[in-house]
């Protein structure tokens, strides 16, 4: 599983996520995920239909999606899908 988090420098969502991504990225080293700016990568808003920021897409294991989050998200309950989908 690998997880893209899409989002902007400027955003005041995507900075709480990114926090709340890097403590969990410290507890869950073997976590793969990317980051991607929409304002160096204005492709990605057509490539993934990116509506709002932040987004953070789960891919399984082909690169396929397979859930998809936006907003604000709860550390907690991102750890809880993390560990669900951790094999896929």
């Amino acid at each position: 599983m690998k997880i893209l988090k899409i989002g902007a420098e400027w955003c005041p969502e995507c900075i709480i996520m990114r926090l709340r991504f890097a403590e969990i990225e410290k507890e869950m080293p073997e976590l793969k995920t990317e980051f991607i700016d929409i304002d160096k990568n204005n492709d990605i808003k057509k490539i993934w239909s990116i509506e709002d920021i932040p987004t953070f897409i789960f891919l399984d294991k082909n690169g396929q999606e397979f859930l998809r989050l936006q907003k604000l998200v709860e550390k907690e309950d991102l750890i809880k899908v993390i560990k669900e989908n951790n094999d896929k």
